[in-house]
Order: C-alpha cells, then sequence, then structure tokens
C-alpha cells in the first residue's frame, strides 16, 4: 500500500495518507498550505466517535462497554485515525477512497469507508459507518487543522458563522445538556447549526474558504496558536451516551462536508 495519495484539480493539490488514519495531511491552493502540518494534524478523521465519550464509557442497550482513556478521564475522537486504511476502490487523479474494518478496542465489527473528491475549487468528503452483524451507536466527522496564519506576511484567519446555540461546556470538558447563546471565543465548544454547518475562514487579502455540511453540530476549537478548528460532526461530544445514532446493518450511518475555497485581495 502507497504511503500516501496525491490528488489534483486546477491549482489545487491534497495528499491522503491512508497509513495515518486516512488522515488529508496537506491541501494546497496555488502552492500555498492550508492545514498545519505534522503527524498529528492535517485533517482527520473521528470514527466511530467524534469529541470526548465521558470516562470511556458508553452503553449499547444494557451492554456497557469500556473504551481506552487517551485524554484522561475520557476516551478522545474515535479509534479510525490511528488505523491503516485499505483501498475501497481505483483512485484517479481527483478522486480516491479508503475503508477500514472496525476492530478492538472498537466492540463491533463493521465498516468504515472515507471518499475524498478533489475539484479545483472545492474538495468533497464523505465518511460512511456500516455495521456488520449487531446494531451499534457511532458518529463520524472531520477534525482538520486550519492554519491560523498561511506565513506569507497577511494576517490571521478570522472565523464567522451563526449557530442557533451553543453547548454550554461544564469543568470536565462535555457538554452539560443544557443550550445557551453563542459566547464570544476563544472556543473549544460544539454549536448547533440547525440548517446545516456553514462556516466562513477568511484570511484577509489572501484566501477564504468555506465549510459546509447538512450535519447540524460542529466543534470550533481556537485555543493554540498555531492553527483553528472547525469540526462537522454527527452529534456533539458524548453524544455516544446523550444522542446516540444508531448504525444498522440495514441503515448505515453517512456524513458529508464540503470545502470551498478562492483566492482575494
Amino acid at each position: 500500500m502507497a504511503i500516501e495519495k496525491k490528488l489534483t484539480a486546477g491549482d489545487a493539490e491534497l495528499i491522503l495518507r491512508p497509513d495515518q488514519g486516512c488522515r488529508v495531511a496537506s491541501l494546497k491552493v496555488g502552492g500555498t498550505e492550508l492545514l498545519r502540518q505534522g503527524d498529528k494534524f492535517g485533517a482527520f478523521v473521528m470514527v466511530p466517535w467524534c469529541g470526548r465519550t465521558e470516562n470511556g464509557v458508553f452503553r449499547n442497550g444494557g451492554v456497557t462497554h469500556q473504551l481506552p482513556i487517551d485524554a484522561p478521564p475520557h476516551a478522545i475522537h474515535g479509534t479510525g485515525r490511528h488505523a491503516v486504511w485499505q483501498e475501497a476502490a481505483p483512485a484517479t487523479d481527483t478522486d480516491a477512497a479508503y475503508y477500514y474494518d472496525l476492530a478492538d478496542p472498537w466492540p463491533y465489527p463493521g465498516r468504515v469507508t472515507h471518499k475524498v473528491e478533489l475539484a479545483p475549487h472545492s474538495v468533497k468528503l464523505t465518511l460512511s459507518v456500516e455495521a456488520a452483524v449487531d446494531s451499534f451507536p457511532a458518529q463520524a466527522g472531520w477534525h482538520p487543522w486550519w492554519l491560523r496564519n498561511l506565513g506569507q506576511g497577511g494576517q490571521d484567519v478570522e472565523l464567522a458563522f451563526h449557530a442557533a446555540w451553543q453547548e454550554q461546556r461544564g469543568d470536565n470538558h462535555l457538554p452539560t445538556g443544557k443550550r445557551i447563546d453563542p459566547l464570544p471565543g476563544p472556543w473549544d465548544d460544539c454549536f448547533g447549526m440547525p440548517d446545516g454547518v456553514d462556516v466562513e475562514l477568511t484570511w484577509p487579502g489572501e484566501m477564504r474558504v468555506r465549510v459546509e455540511s447538512p450535519t447540524e453540530w460542529m466543534v470550533v476549537y481556537t485555543e493554540q496558536p498555531e492553527a483553528v478548528c472547525v469540526e462537522p460532526q454527527s452529534g456533539p461530544p458524548n453524544g455516544l451516551n446523550t444522542l446516540p445514532r444508531l448504525v444498522t446493518p440495514i441503515d448505515p450511518l453517512e456524513i458529508t462536508t464540503t470545502w470551498t475555497w478562492h483566492r482575494i485581495g
């Protein structure tokens, strides 16, 4: 299996790393890198759960499961980002699809597929989660690390979005269950957008990126100086417990996001 897969369309170049959780390792437009670089960065997938799962515990009916604690005291961002993914279909210059089969420490068999479709001014990402035998709750989403500054002498990125609510965050970094009016940043918070995620990132005079998804949930993280994260996901943090979406053999989970860009100035 190739260590990386490069897609190109127009002056856009995207690098996938199936050996590193099928993350988008790089997204360049006209040679300008938009994503923070490094093995843990780029844009990684979150599956079969997103964000933190409280104390690493979730229930499926009457059965309780314990996940590895990798963000004490919680389990964070799923197992897919640690997996080696396999090619699901022959790739082209602009399209690629990879899969991995769910396995220990996730307790239920199934398959996750990540499809990437690059165009000159956009990329569409699709994640699907299929159950092999037993039904189980699951989530899916993306965690892109957008560079705060493009490193070309310009200004830092500006975020613009209109959320219907913000999930109140407790001392344990999880939603309390109370919805509040959106507060100013910095954020490590979940927002609700019932009409779909729609966020603009603007590097003044340089670039504008629009992040869209039909899902109503996103997490925004702006607490690090190097990058900002806008994370479309199929449910809120700890959603395996608070808002479980059951994946069954006849009803897979699918989520998409589209990132569109253009130069400004």
